[in-house]
């Protein structure tokens, strides 16, 4: 999914580049309407001009000046030309300039209206000002058509000028746009950087809230944010309570059933007080698993699992199994270390109760940049059948389960990883015994 912040970013790139691009555009049409406007009054100026150094005399013939008043029309090939020639299409003068030159027919116009127009001959673009008028002399009404003929050069050169410049400040200026719009970006969203970096603090374990004053927008959230973390906190804690006042009100009526009887009491009632117990212990800590939280602060795995392994050396110190242990330090799991404890010691309870002469141990991943935690423990003891394996984690199967032999604590393991969203997988180690790996998202 694409960050809020290049959300924002390409959007904000996308509307200025289609801003500009339109912008452009509109700048360039106008200019172009503009500088067409302007061509089409300086031609009409010079036909004008020709108009007024024209004469004809008593026989009808056409009388021009040698050198006109406009100098290019007096330089051969100068770009600017002009004629004159009778309606029916005979070209009665041309300017020295169109000298050899093939230039296109003027357009059939109204009498005495001027007009502009784009015309081409032989490969050759033209601009044409045009105008029909009826020239009066003593010999009667002599039809002429006046025209003024440029070649665009100039024009598209000043076109191609104007689109350099055109482009050039726009994207001058769609960049300093673009650094004003990242600077407003940065500036707006800084309280939600804000944010994000008080909830990595939070799930660091290095802050226990929100604890910055955020604009009204998300404060809101915030504010909802702070009272979940609260209300959970208080949560796990009335529940833990409850449940060792549970534990302690079980426990008293059951020291007291012992008691009683003495040596008389049937072996059968022993035998149902001790399952009652197990159900109880296993029920209670059933119940007290926290479970996944998103901000739960991190427990260091590699300290725990030391504090664990010490433990039950101690604990089967006639057995004298080796240990092998892998441990990466920066492991971190993420949840309540009760859970870690009753997980971890669990496996590795099992291990030693069923060990020959090693256990082997690996904690890996779960750093800040690993989306998994795994725990592999292995034994070189009996292992655990695989047709087996589905059985000793069925749901049916977990009360009695939870009785003295191999596997006792599986079921509470598995309720742990459940509640983690993770998985736990049975196979056959190869030293020979059971091989159990947990994995849990991080």
């Amino acid at each position: 999914m694409i960050s809020l912040s290049n959300r924002v970013s390409l959007s904000a790139a996308v509307v200025l580049a289609v801003f500009i691009a339109a912008t452009a555009v509109a700048l360039e049409r106008a200019f172009e309407d503009s500088a067409r406007s302007a061509t089409r009054e300086r031609l009409l100026a010079r036909l004008y001009l020709i108009m007024a150094a024209t004469e004809v005399d008593n026989e009808g013939k056409l009388q021009m000046p040698e050198r006109l008043g406009e100098p290019r029309l007096n330089l051969p090939g100068s770009g600017l030309y002009a004629r004159i020639d009778r309606t029916e299409g005979e070209v009665l003068w041309h300017s020295v300039s169109a000298l050899g030159l093939e230039l296109p027919a003027p357009p059939a116009t109204v009498k005495g209206a001027d007009q502009f127009s784009h015309r081409s001959r032989n490969g050759e673009e033209y601009f044409l000002a045009t105008l029909n008028i009826e020239w009066e002399a003593k010999v009667g009404s002599i039809p002429l058509t006046f025209s003024v003929l440029e070649d665009p050069d100039a024009f598209n050169q000043q076109m191609t000028r104007y689109r350099h410049s055109l482009w050039g400040w726009l994207g001058a200026m769609a960049f300093l746009l673009l650094l004003a719009l990242a600077g407003a970006l940065v500036w707006g969203l800084r309280p939600l950087r804000t944010v994000a970096g008080e909830v990595r603090a939070i799930e660091s374990g290095k802050q226990r809230s929100l604890q910055r004053d955020y604009p009204k927008e998300i404060r809101r959230l915030t504010d909802n944010i702070n009272a979940l973390l609260h209300h959970e906190r208080a949560q796990q804690s009335r529940h833990k309570n409850a449940l060792a006042d549970l534990a302690h009100s079980l426990k008293t009526p059951l020291a007291v059933l012992r008691g009683l009887g003495g040596n008389e009491r049937s072996p059968v009632i022993d035998e149902q007080i001790a399952s009652m117990d197990n159900i109880v212990q296993y029920q209670l800590q059933r119940a007290a698993t926290a479970g996944r939280s998103a901000l739960a602060t991190p427990v260091a795995v590699a300290p725990l699992a030391e504090r664990l392994l010490a433990s039950l050396q101690k604990v089967y110190r006639d057995k004298a199994i080796e240990v092998e242990k892998q441990l990466d330090s920066e492991c971190r799991f993420r949840g309540d270390e009760g859970d870690l404890m009753e997980l971890l010691g669990n496996l590795l309870d099992n291990a030693w109760k069923w060990a020959r002469r090693g256990i082997w141990l690996r904690v890996d991943g779960g750093s800040e940049h690993d989306s998994l935690l795994t725990m592999t423990v292995e034994d070189d003891g009996p292992g655990i059948d695989v047709n087996r394996a589905e059985q000793v984690l069925a749901r049916g199967m977990r009360l009695d389960e939870a009785t003295p032999g191999h596997g006792i604590g599986l079921p509470m393991v598995w309720d742990i990883v459940e509640a983690y969203e993770g998985t736990l997988a049975i196979e056959r180690s190869s030293h020979g015994g059971a091989r159990i790996v947990v994995r849990l998202p991080q």
